[in-house]
């Protein structure tokens, strides 16, 4: 038996309280910490616009004793937090563009997959992922959502415009048959009623098919203090081992598992039907690493304490550029940068503006939950403030370099996992 799908009522504003567990429904659930109120991190209103109240939901982070699930204490409803003008597009990050074109290199290699073989991608976004499939010859789908299903289908990639579900999961079986590789990245830790979705994926998929999930790793989040990754998109924090519970509920196992560096820290988790893929190493071993009960508590509770003293230094790198009379930009406006701006307690006073890449959706419109405007990049170099955050802080290395070759001369903070100057 599942645990039930969470009610929307009357009256919910858009939001419900997670009372059991989203994966084994054993409650009560523990806090592991609390961000306070924020907006939806991709509610982001132009520039200029007249003022309107938005709505702020609460972000709190907590724990499962049973399956080691760590997960948001409420669910927004999905129309809020994925809107049709959804202005985020992978194809715009260069990690990620490289990232996907391993996974279709080392799963194609792994599951020897041929011409006659469908693909589909769940949560395709613009279609980056699921491209390097279709570029390998195979049959494709995405499967999308938002209004970005629009880009990917310009481009030439087949993409279904919906929010996926049991019912379309056998609406696409009909018509494309079964799908010999499932993808969903970055997003399976972002739907709602899990067990539907997994309940859909086993639906589309071959009998000896595979399901590959990438998702934000818990204990890459533990350990470099990714507090900025807590919105309310990501309702559930994976390790191996609640991910392996759920699969397991549905009669599919984990034979496959690494890490990947994505979004500051990832894992690319292969699954099929029990018993058709032999298991390899790296499960045991990732499995084996992670801690679990009054070992995972302490880890928890040393998390919470460090978010704290890592706000209170930003604080403090700010509050000298301020005093010293020195304006401050940010760079890049990932959603995760939502996050730490208003936990931070950041605005149009302390933050001037925050650049983002030509051909950037986020251009023109404000940071959610403040006036701080989105611009262009070359605005920095022309008018060269003090000091810049690396709101892409995971990586900041990467963009320094690129600062420093097109001219900025400021200083640079990366504000996580410890804030310092580069």
């Amino acid at each position: 038996m599942f645990p039930t799908k969470i009610a929307r009522g009357a009256g919910s504003g858009g939001s419900v309280p997670v009372e059991c567990c989203q994966i084994c429904g054993h409650e009560p659930l523990e806090t592991v910490l609390s961000l306070g109120y924020m907006p939806p991190v991709n509610q982001m209103v132009p520039i200029g616009a007249v003022q309107t109240q938005q709505i702020w939901f609460p972000t709190n982070l907590m724990y499962c004793s049973e399956c080691e699930l760590v997960q948001l204490g409420v669910a927004v409803d999905p129309v809020i937090i994925f809107p049709p003008e959804y202005p985020y597009t992978s194809g715009m990050t260069r990690i990620l563009r490289e990232n996907f074109a391993d996974l279709y290199a080392e799963s194609s290699k792994m599951l020897g997959l041929t011409k006659d073989d469908l693909a589909i991608d769940i949560g395709s976004n613009d279609g980056t992922l699921i491209s390097n499939f279709q570029n390998g010859g195979h049959r494709i789908l995405g499967i999308e959502p938002t209004d970005v299903a629009r880009i990917a289908n310009d481009r030439g990639i087949p993409t279904l415009q919906a929010y996926f579900s049991k019912d379309v999961a056998q609406q696409v079986k009909e018509k494309h048959g079964a799908a010999k590789v499932i993808t969903a990245a970055n997003c399976f830790a972002h739907i709602e009623d899990v067990h539907a979705i997994v309940e859909g994926i086993v639906e589309m998929l071959a009998p000896d098919g595979v399901f590959i999930s990438e998702s934000h790793y818990l204990i890459g989040l533990l350990d470099d203090l990714q507090y900025d990754t807590v919105y309310h998109e990501h309702l559930r924090h994976y390790t191996i081992g609640s991910l392996a519970y759920l699969l397991g509920m549905h009669g599919l196992e984990i034979f496959h598992a690494v890490k990947i560096p994505t979004h500051g820290g990832s894992i690319r988790v292969y699954a099929a039907r029990k018993g058709t893929h032999a298991m390899q190493p790296s499960v045991k071993a990732l499995r084996d690493s992670e801690p679990v009960g009054e070992t995972m508590r302490a880890r928890l509770k040393t998390f919470r304490h460090d978010v704290m003293l890592s706000k209170e230094r930003l604080h403090a790198m700010i509050r000298d550029v301020k005093e010293s009379g020195g304006r401050i930009c940010g760079i890049s406006a990932p959603s995760r940068a939502s996050t730490l701006v208003n936990y931070v307690g950041l605005d149009s006073n302390t933050i001037d503006y925050v650049v983002e890449i030509e051909g950037s959706l986020k251009i023109g419109k404000c940071m959610p939950g403040t006036l701080i405007p989105v611009v262009e990049e070359s605005r920095m170099f022309d008018d060269q403030p003090d000091c810049a955050i690396i709101f892409s802080w995971h990586i900041a290395d990467e963009l320094a370099a690129k600062l420093r070759a097109k001219g900025f001369k400021g200083t640079l903070i990366t504000p996580l996992p410890v804030p310092r100057f580069l």
